[in-house]
């Protein structure tokens, strides 16, 4: 992806931001102090696109030659640096002045940002560094976009996804001879501890992610991970089972924490219903853990250790991981054998399961060997850190956004286990780290039951209550009632009585296909707007009883990510 060849479209479309109205008078201020004050407006000065040229310095010959050999050897910042910063500059000035309210200030600093970037020359030095700042930068604004630089959308409701392995499970795939050798020799200096083994199923895996359409596959995954590597890692620890167990995450569900499968498993580690309860995983009409990574991830390593001492074969208690124990055992009894391999071979156990072991025992000798097969220095995504607070009343997600000041996706992406927008009372909320004091205040300056429908607005320059109260088409005298106030000045924060309706929705798939590097940037802001039925084939690695026929909806996808 070039930046020449990049249509700009942000100018007008990044940001849908509202500024109407003019600057009231406020004899009285409002005394809501939970969020912190907004920033001053910083003076605008004019943007140097290029660094000014330094002059000589007459004087150097002059200086002792121990010393100027010191001051050669520091390190200047190259041409890239300077412009990336001077964008960084600038998107954090969006980033406050959003925070403040004034919605066409952000617009005009995001935009300024991306001008920066865009305007690197084809031949500028370390342009791939300015590419690679400019695709986080774009996706960064781009979540401000879908929420109106503000809650957000309050009818959307969190999508689903399908596995991105889900459909290669029943497959079969050539074997490159010259693989094997290799391969050996890798598996062979492989510190692992779970066991590895090289035969043709683990070597035709092996060749398929080494391919364009696998490799894309296998990184997009592995970039993914890095949003929940350390959670898995620590647990997997916690729980005693190996650490390579990570990769039966990335097979089941390429670690989309909200995937589903047409046989109703779901979540990370797809569960299905009657095996999530049995470890601990409850599902209501408001939430379901399954779709919770870090509790997930505890019963998935709790459930494969008990299937470990079950078979004494973490090759036989993967397999079971995917079939169900069940059926394991039925295939032991009928042949005899109590080898996944000799399973395989005889077609004793389901199709989906023979290739399913082989495909976590690719990734893991690929992973473990990065550089020889082209992953290596992939830059993961950053862990989501997070701090819990137990709601006291249901709470919609858009007034959580509000107080924390942050778009209502960075919530819903901390918490994928509501089903719906608004969490029910006794829930243990997931919030950005560092911002619990600042969301329970705000919080508390709404009334216990209006919490599910309220929202709450820090006031930006040019806007007046009547301007809000259009806004949020609410009609003035609730807002100044709310409030016992009827002025407010820039930065105060005034509760708004909205009337939010909450939209019921069954569980559900939407597939998700991400954004290749190469499409434009007006192709990646119509990214995920889609919607129909799901035809999906997944793992169902604890599988139902014969008489518990397992169903799944149909939800329009409207979140983007």
């Amino acid at each position: 992806m070039t930046l020449r060849h990049k249509s700009y479209v942000l100018s007008s479309s990044v940001l849908a931001l509202i500024s109407i109205g003019c600057t009231s008078s406020k004899p009285q201020r409002f005394a809501m102090a939970f969020l912190p004050p907004a920033p001053k407006q910083a003076l605008t000065v004019p943007l140097l696109l290029e660094a000014p040229p330094m002059q000589a310095n007459s004087f150097l010959p002059q200086t002792p030659s121990f010393l100027g050999s010191q001051l050669q050897a520091i390190d200047r910042p190259t041409a890239a640096s300077l412009r990336i910063q001077r964008a960084e500059d600038r998107y954090l000035a969006g980033k406050e002045r959003y925070q403040a309210g004034d919605m066409e200030g952000a617009r005009r600093e995001f935009d300024r940002a991306v001008d920066i970037l865009l305007s690197a020359a084809e031949n500028t030095p370390e342009r791939n560094k300015i590419e690679k700042r400019l695709e986080q930068m774009v996706a960064s604004i781009h979540r401000y976009d879908v929420n109106g630089l503000g809650a957000g959308d309050l009818s959307s409701q969190p999508g689903y996804d399908k596995a991105p392995l889900e459909d290669i499970l029943e497959m079969t795939f050539p074997v490159d001879p010259n693989l094997k050798p290799k391969v050996s020799e890798q598996v062979q200096l492989t510190s692992s501890q779970l066991p590895l083994q090289v035969n043709d199923a683990v070597l035709s895996y092996i060749h398929f992610f080494s391919g364009d359409r696998g490799h894309r596959t296998l990184v997009a995954g592995l970039k993914r991970s890095g949003k929940y590597r350390p959670l898995i890692s620590r647990i997997l620890a916690e729980e005693g089972v190996p650490q390579e167990l990570i990769y039966l995450a990335q097979a089941e569900s390429g670690f989309f924490p909200r995937a589903v499968s047409n046989k109703a498993a779901t979540g990370m580690w797809q569960f299905v219903q009657w095996r999530g309860r049995e470890y601990g995983l409850n599902q209501t009409s408001y939430m379901d853990d399954r779709l919770d990574p870090e509790k997930a991830t505890r019963s998935a390593a709790r459930h494969l250790r008990d299937l470990y001492e079950r078979f004494g074969d973490w090759y036989l208690a993967i397999a079971a991981y995917n079939c169900g124990p069940g059926g394991v055992e039925k295939a032991v009894e009928r042949t005899g054998y109590a080898d996944f391999w000799q399973l395989r071979s005889r077609n004793a156990i389901p199709k989906e399961t023979t290739n399913y072991v082989p495909i976590i025992l690719a990734m893991t000798i690929m992973a473990k060997n990065p550089k020889d097969y082209g992953i290596e220095n992939l830059e993961l995504d950053q862990p989501l850190e997070y701090e819990s607070t137990k709601l006291a009343v249901p709470t919609h997600m858009t007034l959580v956004a509000d107080v924390a000041e942050r778009p209502v996706s960075d919530i819903r992406e901390l918490n994928p286990a509501l089903l719906s927008n608004i969490a029910p009372a006794g829930y243990e909320l997931r919030i950005p780290k560092g911002s619990a004091a600042q969301v329970t205040a705000g919080l508390a300056a709404v009334p216990e039951t209006r919490r599910a429908s309220w929202r709450v607005h820090r006031i930006g320059e040019g806007e007046t209550l009547a301007s809000i109260a259009k806004q949020y088409n609410t009609p003035l005298s609730s807002i100044t009632s709310a409030n016992n106030s009827s002025s407010a000045g820039i930065g105060d924060v005034v509760v708004i009585p909205a009337a939010l309706q909450e939209v019921k929705v069954r569980p559900a798939v939407a597939k998700r296909t991400a954004p290749s590097r190469g499409k434009t940037l007006a192709a990646q802001r119509s990214y995920g707007k889609r919607q129909g039925k799901r035809n999906v084939s997944a793992s169902a690695h604890s599988s139902k009883p014969v008489q518990r026929k397992a169903t799944a909806g149909v939800v329009q996808r409207a979140s983007l990510r």
